[in-house]
C-alpha cells in the first residue's frame, strides 16, 4: 500500500553552527595481517587491502593508503 507524505511537513529545527559537534577523521593506524600464505594491510579506519602473497606488496598497499589519507 502506498501512502503519500503529508503535503506540508514541519521543517527540522537545526542548532546554531557553533554548537554542532565536530567530527574529525579517525587517525590512520595501518598494520599487516597474515592469513595462511597471504598478507594484507589493514587500517583502523576500516580499509583493508587485497590479500597478497608478497609481504612487501602489502606494505606498499598500506603506504599508498596512508598517502591517500593525508591528502
Amino acid at each position: 500500500m502506498h501512502e503519500d507524505p503529508p503535503a506540508h511537513a514541519p521543517a527540522p529545527v537545526l542548532a546554531p553552527a557553533s554548537t554542532l559537534p565536530v567530527t574529525l577523521a579517525p587517525p590512520h593506524s595501518i598494520s599487516t595481517v597474515e592469513r595462511g600464505s597471504f598478507c594484507l594491510a589493514r587500517c583502523t579506519c576500516g580499509w583493508s587491502g587485497p590479500a597478497r602473497r608478497s609481504r612487501d606488496r602489502a606494505r606498499t598497499d598500506a603506504a599508498e593508503h596512508a598517502a591517500a589519507a593525508d591528502r
